[in-house]
């Protein structure tokens, strides 16, 4: 078990730390969104991150970088990480007939985030919109929600509400919400 501690905001010195998660911390402030970080180890698989859920004691989102099979659209999906993913019941609902888990090439390319630091701050770096954001609508029923800033030794918890109304707006994306059950729908065969 990890000796967390829970920060307001960004880190005082941030030697050591990479410029993109010095620009998620830059963005944030600018956009005068109040956020509470922690450090830690890498944290790359849902398992890692108990020890942070519980002192974040917020929505922690699974996200995932799918794309088509064409490799011609790319998405990002942020769901409750309890859920499990099935990909036909995401497919139907977002009108692609096959979805797959992007390259890590097409993840640095467009988001400037490697495997097992996704998060929706990465669309900051998404300039030209290549990245659609679809979001489990139960992200939405929580307060706060906790992800990383493009890197995957920090984590932060921010309101909903923010990254709704202040964030996404500053980096020009809307998602689609989804609806994401996580069992075998009537009709759908897995």
């Amino acid at each position: 078990m990890q000796n967390l501690t829970l920060y307001e905001g960004r880190p005082e010195k941030t030697e050591g730390r990479e410029a993109k998660e010095i620009r998620v911390y830059d963005l944030l402030d600018a956009l005068g969104i109040r956020y509470q970080r922690t450090d830690h180890g890498h944290a790359d698989t849902m398992e890692a991150c108990h020890d942070i859920d519980a002192i974040l004691d917020c929505l922690v989102c699974k996200n995932l970088f799918l794309c088509n099979r064409q490799q011609t659209r790319f998405y990002l999906l942020m769901m409750p990480g309890d859920k499990v993913f099935k990909t036909k019941e995401l497919s139907a609902q977002i009108g692609s007939a096959r979805l797959s888990f992007g390259s890590p090439e097409k993840m640095l390319e467009y988001l400037d985030i490697c495997p097992g630091s996704v998060s929706v701050m990465g669309l900051m770096n998404d300039h030209d919109n290549q990245v659609q954001l679809l979001m489990d609508e139960d992200v939405l029923k929580g307060e706060y929600l906790g992800c990383h800033p493009c890197v995957n030794t920090s984590s932060l918890k921010m309101k909903v509400k923010d990254v709704m109304e202040k964030f996404l707006p500053a980096v020009h994306h809307e998602p689609i919400l989804v609806k994401l059950v996580g069992e075998e729908q009537p009709g759908i065969r897995q």
